[in-house]
């Protein structure tokens, strides 16, 4: 796999249409019986959320994607994940396949007023950032947490896992697999944060930071436990895709649920 070298100061690869992206994980959800709704915000945009609810429950787990507008690849793996459906029997899911629905027609990181959403979650200034909040907080605590995004800066494929307790985890199951699919980001440092080899512990309380993004929110409010995967903007769509769906479900039966990978092909 050759990086394509085009993403200089900034994000110039392919762009998607979130509108009819959104529209095709809704019509996907539908097909296989999740709950569609749509948060309106005072910017008169709509959050698109689905909820699976299945009959036993011993995980409750909330994803989202899209809340940079210059990261198409974490909206399509929503969409791949929603349409091959393969989730654990026993998982209460939450999903947000778009944050950011005035920052795609851009290309934009920010939204359409030029906000960072993923800075926002202390202060809440931003309409579509105090939806999703308000939203959030009528939801029960998640037993983990996922957020999709890119990395234009990238040289491959890492992840942040914010760990606020003892929880027993094994994220480094989550690289090796990634690893197969696309190359991991051993860099010594990603955005002056310790690098060891794909995974990124952030030592940082939360508490003390000023701006917050969306899993520093969760991990105080949610969730003792969050994983931030980044897919490598540089290399293909279909490599930026595979890796950030191949994460999500390692995380889902190798990580938590103690099921081989492969029979999620089998089923």
């Amino acid at each position: 796999m050759i990086p394509s070298g085009q993403n200089q100061n900034g994000y110039h690869g392919e762009t998607i249409d979130i509108a009819a992206v959104l529209r095709d994980c809704a019509s996907a959800a539908e097909s296989h019986g999740w709950e569609i709704d749509w948060l309106e915000t005072e910017n008169d945009l709509r959050l698109l959320i689905l909820h699976r609810a299945p009959e036993t429950v011993h995980r409750k787990i909330y994803l989202s994607s899209g809340i940079h507008g210059d990261e198409p690849a974490a909206p399509l793996a929503m969409l791949r994940l929603l349409t091959e459906n393969n989730w654990p029997d026993d998982a209460e899911l939450w999903l947000c396949p778009c944050l950011n629905p005035s920052g795609f027609p851009r290309n934009t990181r920010e939204n359409a007023a030029g906000v960072d959403l993923n800075r926002d979650y202390k202060s809440r200034h931003t309409p579509e950032i105090r939806a999703h909040v308000e939203w959030l907080q009528t939801l029960p605590d998640f037993d983990f947490s996922i957020q999709l995004h890119e990395d234009w800066e990238a040289k491959g494929f890492y992840c942040y896992e914010l760990k606020m307790d003892g929880t027993p985890t094994e994220p480094r199951r989550v690289l090796e697999a990634v690893e197969a699919v696309c190359p991991i980001d051993h860099s010594p440092e990603i955005d002056g944060r310790k690098n060891d080899r794909g995974l990124i512990c952030p030592e940082l309380d939360p508490s003390v930071r000023e701006l917050w993004p969306e899993a520093f929110w969760l991990v105080m409010n949610k969730t003792r436990l969050s994983y931030t995967c980044e897919a490598p903007s540089d290399f293909a769509m279909e490599v930026r895709v595979e890796a950030l769906v191949t994460a999500v479900e390692t995380l889902f039966f190798n990580t938590f649920f103690n099921t081989d990978r492969q029979d999620i092909q089998d089923k």
